[in-house]
């Protein structure tokens, strides 16, 4: 059996990747807290949007939704699946809008790609400035300080004939602000098997450090991470769900 390196161009693979992501339960759970805490607009941003599925179920229920992200592969892929949307190649700690959006959504703890605590503020200031007044802004997160270096989530997928598995996990050496995602994906073909593996470097925070930050300019709402029940987070597990509304 053979093993090469896969392309790195992950924008081939982000749907089977996340093939296992109910999608419309993210969405619509975020539909119900921008009802709850939101000012009834339905201007709509997804940021690091990937291929944009989440965009699509905000569409099609109203929604006036734009995208951005860093991939433009990934964005070519959105605009496919969302003609009707619009997509910017952007940084979200550096983002600008044309014109300020009532909700801001950052799905699948993407907001760690801010990468430490400084770019992180400059998100959060971002954020707030591209809010309306009473705008919302919704991600979800990971708390350093429960994460399990020995844990990882794994599924598979098939497609034109080959086996894809999938494998992602958590890594915290234990103090800073710096954590690791690890990817790898193993694709087989027949007896051929290649291989893409890496460790993307993510910003690391504990929850009541986040809440701080983003104190600075959201009243701050902490659910835990349950996306068919809207429960406050009680301190005890390690991913939870944040609810931010500009002052």
């Amino acid at each position: 059996m053979s093993e090469t390196v896969l392309y790195t161009d992950l924008s081939a693979y982000y749907d089977l990747m996340c093939a296992d992501i109910n999608y419309q339960a993210q969405s619509e759970c975020v539909m119900r807290l921008d009802q709850i805490f939101g000012n009834a607009g339905h201007q709509h941003l997804d940021m690091a949007c990937g291929t944009g599925p989440h965009i699509r179920y905000f569409l099609d229920s109203g929604y006036q939704s734009q995208g951005l992200d860093l991939n433009q592969p990934m964005l070519d892929k959105a605009q496919i699946r969302c003609p009707e949307a619009t997509f910017s190649l952007q940084n979200m700690c550096s983002f600008s809008v044309e014109q300020p959006v009532d909700l801001i959504t950052c799905f699948l703890y993407s907001i760690h790609y801010s990468g430490d605590i400084a770019p992180l503020e400059a998100c959060f200031e971002a954020v707030s400035g591209a809010l309306t007044e009473g705008g919302v802004f919704c991600f979800n997160s990971v708390d350093k300080r429960f994460i399990d270096n020995q844990s990882s989530v794994a599924h598979s997928a098939e497609q034109d004939d080959s086996l894809f598995d999938f494998r992602s996990g958590w890594f915290y050496e234990g103090q800073g602000s710096k954590q690791l995602l690890r990817l790898v994906i193993q694709k087989t073909s027949g007896n051929q098997v290649e291989v893409w593996q890496d460790s993307h470097p993510m910003v690391a925070v504990a929850f009541p450090e986040l809440t701080l930050l983003l104190e600075k300019h959201f009243d701050v709402f902490v659910f835990e991470h349950d996306y068919d029940k809207l429960l406050p987070w009680e301190g005890q597990t390690g991913n939870a769900i944040f609810v931010c509304v500009k002052r």
